[in-house]
């Protein structure tokens, strides 16, 4: 499947990478890369991750490290829509865009 990010996901990976880059910027890089590993294995089986309608409708959640990423399944494309702390209040957090750039 393919891949797509909303406005906020990129804003997420940027203020990831700008935190952990605070105190060690060769991790910032390796964990970005990480990242994008995961991204893959989502693509590849986007099915096989949870559900979380208790968030938004739609949404299923991948644990990763201690972020979570929030993505949905549009089509024959997977749109990831948030990457967040699992410490945050994620609910909360969310703001689901219905449409993103393509």
């Amino acid at each position: 499947m393919g891949l797509r990010f909303t406005p906020l996901a990129v804003s997420d990976l940027e203020e990831i990478g700008d935190y952990i880059a605070r105190d060690n910027p060769v991790r910032a890089e390796s964990f970005v890369e990480e990242l994008r590993k995961q991204w893959d294995k989502i693509a590849h089986n986007p099915l096989g991750y949870r559900a979380r309608p208790e968030i938004a409708e739609g949404i299923r959640a991948c644990a990763f490290r201690h972020y979570v990423i929030l993505f949905r399944v549009d089509g024959g494309e997977v749109l990831i829509v948030r990457m967040l702390h699992g410490a945050m209040d994620i609910p909360r957090k969310l703001v689901v865009q219905e449409e993103a750039p393509r």
